[in-house]
């Protein structure tokens, strides 16, 4: 019998399920042919300390050594960049506070980025405290980590039937059967569906769908160093991408889980907002993509158990997979081995599935 029987290959599921190697067995099962295939495989790839609710904040600051010493993040600094127009004062100054950011005069702000417009975007903030994160290295390092303590991973193992037991659970995926004591739920988008299937009751978990563009950079400029771009309130972002551009209308669009796709229309506007802030219009996009990301009704993660037991929860990490999941996996791992870990109790509390009822 598998001691645990991780559900979801994205970034939420391996990292637990390579913390948790630690404690037992651990097989890992994904319903795709690769992990990582839905919103891990889309992901912004950053790593910003100051970005989310408190408890993802406590999360991302548990995360920072991680990112910065083991996956390397240190070596990819990238910083990030308010940038604000005339009217919305009060939004801007709010940002500028919650991420920690000062200040900058039109001729800083334009050695970070040589095409701003000056003329339509006089308020400004920055710091340099965000990185890229290399999110298939992440990936590979939990992996590593798993499977270097015995660990198990199945892909193309779509869940079908879970049944509670005597002794834990037993389930079906991809035509195999699986006894385990415990079971993770980190599925994802389909978490909720994952937990109805087990006799569990769901979180109220809600799929966004984010859209993304690939567009080339404007000639005559090397845009790898430019900071990453935000508009207050998070209307829009930009960001630097192997020689090209990321520009996100920062959509959050619910909607049924799937393999989702970009929507023309909200890509234009999220250009459209970027070239607002610029000198140098869009002349060619080359790629477009969407992923979601999935919040629980009070946009903070879930990380504990259920009222079932031996069903654990590993999911709503909306838009902070990558940030949180070292942190994350490791909460996980210390909640299922009965140890005192480095969160405080109010962070654990404030993501625990219990308090949903």
């Amino acid at each position: 019998m598998i001691d645990f029987l991780v559900i979801g290959g994205g970034i939420a599921g391996v990292s637990a399920a390579a913390r948790l190697s630690e404690l037992g067995s651990v097989t890992l099962l994904e319903r795709e042919e690769a992990l990582a295939f839905h919103a891990s495989g889309r992901s912004a790839a950053m790593f910003e300390e100051t970005y989310g609710k408190p408890s993802t904040i406590a999360l991302n600051q548990a995360s920072k050594d991680w990112h910065l010493n083991v996956n390397l993040s240190r070596n990819h600094p990238r910083g990030m960049m308010l940038l604000g127009k005339d009217g919305g004062e009060e939004e801007f100054s709010r940002d500028l506070v919650a991420m920690k950011m000062r200040r900058l005069t039109r001729s800083e702000a334009l050695e970070l980025l040589p095409i701003l417009n000056t003329d339509t975007v006089p308020h400004l903030g920055y710091h340099e405290d965000a990185w890229d994160v290399d999110t298939d290295g992440a990936i590979q390092r939990f992996v590593k980590m798993l499977r270097s303590n015995g660990g198990d991973i199945v892909t193309r193992a779509e869940v079908s039937k879970i049944a509670k037991t005597g002794h834990g659970w037993r389930l079906s995926a991809g035509g195999t059967d699986y006894e385990a004591r415990q079971i993770v739920n980190a599925a994802g988008a389909w978490a909720d569906q994952l937990a109805l299937l087990a006799g569990v009751q769901p979180l109220g978990l809600q799929p966004l769908r984010r859209s993304m563009a690939r567009v080339a950079a404007p000639d005559g400029f090397d845009v790898s160093e430019w900071p990453m771009l935000f508009g207050p309130g998070e209307r829009w972002y930009a960001k630097p991408d192997a020689g090209a551009l990321l520009i996100s209308p920062a959509d959050e669009t619910p909607v049924a889980p799937m393999d989702a796709w970009a929507d023309d229309i909200t890509l234009a506007e999220g250009i459209a907002r970027y070239e607002d802030h610029v000198t140098k219009p869009v002349h060619r996009m080359i790629a477009n993509w969407a992923g979601l990301r999935t919040f629980t009704p009070d946009r903070c993660l879930a990380i504990g158990p259920s009222e079932q037991s031996g069903f654990w929860w590993c999911a709503g990490q909306g838009g902070y997979g990558f940030q949180t999941a070292p942190a994350a996996g490791q909460l996980l791992a210390d909640l299922a081995g009965g140890r005192q870990g480095e969160l405080d109790a109010a962070t654990i509390a404030d993501v625990s599935p219990q308090r949903f009822g």
